[in-house]
């Protein structure tokens, strides 16, 4: 069974897909890592067990590099034996419209009768501004204008390395409606701990008056908002414009939410 000869009953999408490399098909995909082993022969051939363990079968070395004296580096090429079936794919799915700027706007005003605060930061050791930069700078992001472009918004960016309760007392001081926060750094799964601890610090404070809390970054998942304790969860690629637009929508869902 391969991607072009099975497909969901009544569809002419295809249900079951395998990776494409030289042909449709043929399941080729590479990947890279590190082994604790010494540059050579032996690293190579434990390389190359860990691929067939990954089910990369058959599998090449088309690169290796020592990183020291003690480890190596490889990108490994191989055949992936698994078939995925788009059935079984769980994503979060947007349930809101995408409205531009002026229509934000009009929203914005109409339902609070003020502006929007939105208070931005990376919160913990994460010095990475360039995601949040993209969101709430009027430069913006993918040809969008960030959020300080929309005139119903009031955007305070507090920037890097911004410790928990300091973003608490910062969004207490400015009455946010919204605290957006950005993670990047993901080392021993940094940015879930350091969001984790952000929403149980606005739970603490604030409890069901706590303002909109908003993670972002590249490793997150959308599903995750709540392990996480959040709202919403926005992943790599998403633009300033779905930003707004979900405020606007969640906005106006907690308004309609009785006392």
């Amino acid at each position: 069974m391969t991607s072009s000869d099975t497909r969901a009953p009544g569809s002419t999408e295809k249900r079951y897909v395998r990776p494409y490399g030289d042909t449709s098909g043929d399941g080729m995909v590479q990947t890279s890592f590190t082994l604790p082993v010494p540059h050579g022969p032996r690293a190579e051939g434990a390389a190359l067990l860990l691929a067939a363990k990954m089910g990369l079968e058959p599998a090449m070395v088309v690169h290796s590099n020592p990183i020291g004296p003690d480890f190596t580096f490889f990108v490994v090429y191989g055949s992936a034996k698994h078939i995925i079936d788009l059935t079984e794919v769980e994503v979060v799915e947007r349930e809101y419209p995408l409205l531009p700027p002026s229509e934000v706007n009009t929203v914005i005003k109409r339902a609070l009768r003020r502006k929007l605060v939105v208070v931005g930061a990376c919160i913990g050791t994460d010095a990475h501004t360039v995601g949040i930069d993209a969101i709430l700078n009027i430069k913006g992001f993918a040809g969008e204008k960030g959020l300080e472009y929309y005139r119903e918004l009031r955007v305070v960016n507090l920037g890097a390395q911004v410790s928990v309760p300091d973003l608490v007392k910062r969004a207490r001081a400015e009455k946010a409606d919204a605290v957006l926060v950005s993670q990047v750094v993901t080392q021993r799964d940094a940015h879930i701990l350091n969001t984790q601890e952000m929403s149980a610090a606005f739970r603490e404070a604030m409890g069901g008056r706590r303002p909109l809390l908003i993670a972002g970054g590249p490793r997150f998942d959308p599903r995750m908002a709540g392990d996480l304790g959040v709202d919403r969860v926005f992943s790599r690629g998403t633009t300033p414009g779905e930003v707004a637009s979900y405020l606007v929508h969640a906005i106006n869902q907690r308004k309609e939410q009785p006392a």
